[in-house]
């Protein structure tokens, strides 16, 4: 019996964490250049540290597939398989990685893998939606990486230091709470 409570409650998380990516993927705070930055990325870290790496990804890719489905959850209330298959479809299909690296490291309960797992993740969510983009708009790497990479390089930091933080403090107090 309790096999079926930990599902039920292993199923609620992953879909409020899929929620939660969804709505923080609306939040965009302006920045020079006309580039916003948006919570997205960071929704998706926090879910793989604070999940752990099987249910981060789990939930992430949930939320990759309610977004394929058409329901408006990627930035700026984008929905619907042209958003997954567009010039950005390389990042997005790519979020699962990114929790999974970031639950990996942080599951390893070791600053460095954590931080080694963050950086992972984000690195291959760049190579691949830099690949993919390029593949897309035929345009050659350097030209596709400066346009989707280059001015998000500083956010990202932003954004990685928060999730390694924050992540990090907030499982340390789940795994207290619940192991002691």
């Amino acid at each position: 019996m309790k096999t079926k409570n930990l599902r039920v409650y292993d199923l609620c998380l992953i879909s409020i964490f899929a929620a939660v990516i969804s709505i923080m993927a609306q939040i965009a705070i302006p920045m020079p250049y006309l580039v916003p930055m948006t919570m997205q990325t960071l929704a998706i870290a926090l879910t793989g540290i604070l999940l752990g790496p099987k249910k981060g990804t789990i939930s992430t890719f949930l939320y990759v597939l309610i977004g394929a489905a058409g329901a408006p959850v990627f930035a700026g209330f984008n929905g619907g398989i042209g958003a997954v298959l567009g010039p950005t479809g390389g990042f997005i299909m790519s979020f699962p990685f990114l929790a999974f690296a970031a639950g990996f490291g942080a599951a390893k309960n070791s600053t460095l893998w954590l931080w080694g797992g963050l950086f992972t993740g984000v690195i291959v969510n760049y190579f691949c939606g830099v690949v993919y983009f390029s593949l897309y708009t035929s345009n050659d790497l350097i030209t596709s990486f400066t346009a989707c990479v280059l001015l998000f390089i500083p956010t990202d930091i932003i954004k990685m230091l928060i999730a390694g933080l924050l992540g990090r403090k907030v499982r340390l107090m789940i795994l207290h709470r619940y192991v002691v």
